[in-house]
């Protein structure tokens, strides 16, 4: 039996170890890649409009929210960057999806939230990958612009 307790407590040891050591790297990217690529285009389509950062954009005539989103792909056998570009589609998706929803035509002053840490950016977002996912967090002004 006593061999068995210090089985478990190796197992135990190694578990901990890899999990104090687990990756989350915060890293900037490319909107404009990311949005240019076919994928984006599939995916987002043109109907909404969006403006990141300080961008100039049309007057807003309609102020409908603030919308928030979150996502996050997995990141195994993908380089940071595909995941993270993934991840970014993915946000700007659920961003289009909600302008849709109340009949807005844009998204305005888009920035990053990556773990409630807001930062804005007319050229890049924001990703943090870990051992196993990438994630991205917006934050955006849902409106309709003339």
């Amino acid at each position: 039996m006593n061999i068995f307790y210090k089985i478990i407590a190796a197992l135990a040891i190694t578990v901990c170890a890899t999990a104090a050591s687990a990756r989350n790297d915060v890293d900037n990217f490319p909107i404009a890649e990311a949005l240019n690529s076919e994928q984006a285009k599939n995916i987002l389509g043109d109907n909404i409009k969006f403006y990141f950062g300080t961008q100039a954009h049309g007057t807003v005539v309609t102020e409908y929210s603030e919308y928030g989103t979150n996502r996050k792909t997995n990141g195994s056998n993908k380089s940071d960057k595909d995941a993270c570009n993934w991840a970014f589609l993915s946000a700007m998706k659920a961003l289009r999806d909600k302008a849709k929803s109340v009949g807005a035509n844009a998204v305005v002053n888009i920035r990053s939230n990556y773990q409630n840490n807001t930062t804005t950016s007319n050229e890049t977002f924001q990703c943090g990958s870990g051992t196993f996912t990438s994630g991205v967090a917006l934050l955006g002004d849902v409106v309709t612009i003339k």
